[in-house]
């Protein structure tokens, strides 16, 4: 099933870009891989997708350590300051960069490290409260302060827009966000590039693809229905 699936999510993605006109290697599709087990991640990898996307530290580092093949692991999930330390060598890019303070833990243990850390700064962009992610206003202000850091690379922006059975209410934060990354693009600030624009899930990424999605994370649409234990 799972590997249906990701043939039904690769013709959406393919019809959103035809429809945006964009081609189709404009947009990394991120299996959201958090809460499934191992198995069910390796019958995905056979369908070639590379790029994995973890909400929570633990079982992300968990799963870095069983699955050996390489892999672009992406931590998605609201990310404390605390448990940095555990995966700035491990990740590709850390999408929830929500404030000033992470960023300098980040910064502060990619030196450790030696190793180069590439970030996207999160965006509450519908300003729900029960949202992690700076809000429109202060995002330009905070990628300055974030871009003096050293190892630590700014390549765009993330939002998690709200739940909603209709698309298409969600098009207009997209939008939104896109603008935004345009604009600061534009202010040309050292160590800051937009060419990332994290969005859409499984209930809106054919909307967000239309309105500039490069990353799209999907986990329902991939794996089925999540089953939380306590």
């Amino acid at each position: 099933m799972i590997k249906e699936n990701v043939a039904d999510v690769e013709a959406k993605i393919q019809a959103a870009c035809e429809r945006a006109g964009r081609k189709r290697e404009e947009v990394t599709l991120i299996a959201v891989s958090k809460t499934k087990p191992v198995s069910d991640i390796r019958e995905v990898m056979e369908t070639g997708i590379i790029d994995y996307g973890e909400n929570k530290v633990q079982e992300l580092c968990d799963k870095i350590e069983t699955i050996k093949e390489p892999l672009n692991w992406h931590m998605i999930g609201h990310l404390q300051r605390n448990k940095v330390k555990y995966i700035v060598d491990k990740v590709k890019l850390i999408h929830s960069v929500d404030s000033l303070r992470l960023a300098e833990q980040i910064s502060q243990e990619a030196i450790k490290k030696n190793v180069d850390v590439d970030i996207l700064v999160e965006v509450n962009v519908a300003e729900e409260t029960s949202k992690f992610g700076m809000s429109t206003e202060e995002v330009t202000q905070m990628v300055e302060s974030i871009a003096r850091l050293d190892r630590v690379h700014i390549k765009g922006l993330m939002t998690v827009a709200p739940f909603t059975d209709n698309p298409e209410d969600n098009r207009l934060y997209f939008r939104n966000l896109k603008q935004l990354a345009v604009d600061i693009a534009q202010k040309n600030i050292d160590n800051v590039i937009m060419s990332e624009l994290s969005m859409g899930m499984t209930g809106d990424y054919e909307v967000a693809i239309e309105e500039g999605a490069t990353m799209v994370r999907v986990g329902t649409g991939i794996f089925g229905e999540r089953i939380y234990t306590k």
